[in-house]
């Protein structure tokens, strides 16, 4: 039986299926599919661990994450040490999420 998946897949993947007794047909992507297709991969992941059900679930999907960021960082010429200062800045200038602060809305103040 065919199965057509067409996505981005772990390293491993392949060698996985083809120990399964089934063939796996891969290829290539170019660098501008890859990030393409890292962005996708993004998208699948954050998903992921939206609908996790449980903290276990929840982590692992974190960590899919955290490979697909890492990537996308290494393609831009980046390592996930300068994703992780980079958001220590930011959240020394901005703060963090840890208040669960909701903006409802803003408004002028009358003079």
């Amino acid at each position: 039986m065919e199965q057509i998946f067409n996505k981005l897949v772990r390293d491993k993947i392949p060698e996985k299926i083809e120990k399964n007794g089934e063939v796996a047909v891969t290829r290539t992507l170019t660098q501008e599919e890859y990030l393409q297709e890292l962005n996708k991969k993004l998208l699948e992941e954050s998903h992921e661990v939206i609908n996790a059900i449980n903290s276990a679930q929840t982590i692992e999907e974190l960590a899919d994450v955290l490979e697909v960021l890492e990537s996308i960082a290494e393609l831009n010429g980046y390592t996930l040490d300068d994703i992780i200062q980079t958001a220590k800045t930011k959240k020394e200038k901005r703060g963090g999420f840890t208040k669960r602060l909701f903006l409802e809305k803003t408004y002028s103040k009358e003079k």
